[in-house]
C-alpha cells in the first residue's frame, strides 16, 4: 500500500518546506530475519537497516529462554517529523523465535504540511513464534500519522503483536490530550496461500469526533491494542485464562475476544497512565508464552 494514497491522508500531501519526503534520513528501512542454527538456537540471520532506524545486535538475556534472541529497534533521528516514512519487515523462519521491542517511546512531532507513515510486514513460517512489544507511541499537537501492518502467518505459528497509543503529551504545559490531527492504524492478516483472516482499521480525528466519548476512550488516556495469532487450541486456553475487567480504583479496563476464521484473539486495554497499561500487556504476553512455550515472559528492566 502506498500510504499517500489513503483517502484519509489526502488533506496532508503538501511537500514539507524543510526537507521533502524521500530525503536521506527521512526514509528508515529495516529487515530482520530469524532462523534456527545447528544447535537449535534462534539467530538473526538477515540484518538490513537504513538510518534513522537502527538495530545493533540480538541479545540473549532471557533466563527462561536463553536461546531466544531479543532485539531492540532504535532511532537516530529523534521524533518522527513531517514527511517521515518508515518501513519494517520481520521474517521468522520455520520453528524459529524472537522477541522484538523498541529502545524508547515513539514520539510524533507537530506537523504542518505532510504526515509521518509506517509500513510493517510480518512473515511467520510453520512453528515460528514472535513477540512484538514496542514502547508506546506519543502523538503531539497537530500530529498526522498512518500505520499499515500486513501479517502473513502459517496456521501452526504464533504472533504476539502489540501497540500502545497515548492521548498526547499529557503533562506538557497545559496538556495536549487528543490534540493531534489524525491517527490512522490498519492491521490485516492472511495465510501463506493468500486466504484472508481479518482486517482491523481505526481512524481517529479528534476535531471531527472526540474519542473521549463512552464506547471509545471514555475519559482514559492510554490505549493498548494486542493481536495474538495462534492455533484454535492455544487461543481457547489463553481466552479461558484471561479475564475481562473494569478496575475503577486503578483506572484500568481490559477486554478480550476471538478473531474471525479461528485465527486467534484480540485483547484491548485502557488506562490513565502508561505503566499500568504496559504491565497489563506484558502479563498477557507472559500468559500467551506459558501456553505456547511453557515459559513466562522475562521481568521488565527497571530502567524501562
Amino acid at each position: 500500500m502506498n500510504l499517500a494514497e489513503a483517502k484519509e491522508m489526502r488533506p496532508y500531501l503538501a511537500e514539507p518546506k524543510a526537507m521533502p519526503v524521500g530525503s536521506p534520513g527521512k526514509t528508515g528501512y529495516l529487515r530482520l530475519g530469524f532462523e534456527l542454527d545447528d544447535d537449535g538456537r534462534s539467530v538473526m540471520r538477515e540484518w538490513e537497516r537504513r538510518a534513522p532506524l537502527i538495530v545493533q545486535q540480538e541479545l540473549y538475556f532471557d533466563e527462561e529462554m536463553p536461546e531466544m534472541p531479543c532485539v531492540y529497534i532504535l532511532s537516530s533521528g529523534g521524533p518522527n517529523v513531517d514527511g517521515d516514512r518508515y518501513e519494517q519487515n520481520f521474517i521468522v523462519r520455520r520453528n524459529a523465535f524472537a522477541h522484538i521491542s523498541t529502545g524508547a517511546a515513539t514520539k510524533l512531532a507537530e506537523m504542518r504540511y505532510n504526515f509521518s507513515g509506517l509500513k510493517q510486514r510480518f512473515e511467520l513460517e510453520e512453528g515460528a513464534y514472535l513477540e512484538y512489544l514496542p514502547e508506546p507511541t506519543i502523538p503531539c499537537r497537530h500530529t498526522r500519522f498512518i500505520a499499515d501492518t500486513v501479517i502473513r502467518i502459517d496456521s501452526a505459528a504464533t504472533l504476539f503483536y502489540s501497540e500502545i497509543y497515548m492521548s498526547g503529551r499529557k503533562y506538557f504545559g497545559s496538556g495536549e490530550r487528543f490534540m493531534y490531527d489524525i491517527l490512522s492504524v490498519c492491521t490485516r492478516a492472511e495465510r501463506p496461500d493468500g486466504r484472508r483472516l481479518f482486517r482491523e482499521k481505526f481512524i481517529v480525528r479528534p476535531e471531527m469526533r472526540s474519542p473521549e466519548t463512552l464506547g471509545a476512550m471514555n475519559g482514559y488516556d492510554v490505549f493498548a491494542n494486542v493481536i495474538v495469532l495462534t492455533s484454535p487450541e492455544y487461543a481457547e486456553t489463553i481466552y479461558g485464562r484471561t479475564p475481562a475487567y473494569i478496575d475503577r480504583e486503578r483506572r484500568l479496563a481490559a477486554g478480550i475476544t476471538y478473531l474471525p476464521n479461528d485465527c486467534g484473539l484480540l485483547f484491548k486495554v485502557l488506562g490513565d497512565e502508561t505503566e499500568p497499561v504496559k504491565k497489563a500487556v506484558r502479563e498477557f504476553c507472559s500468559a500467551v508464552r506459558l501456553v505456547v512455550k511453557g515459559k513466562p515472559l522475562f521481568e521488565e528492566f527497571a530502567w524501562r
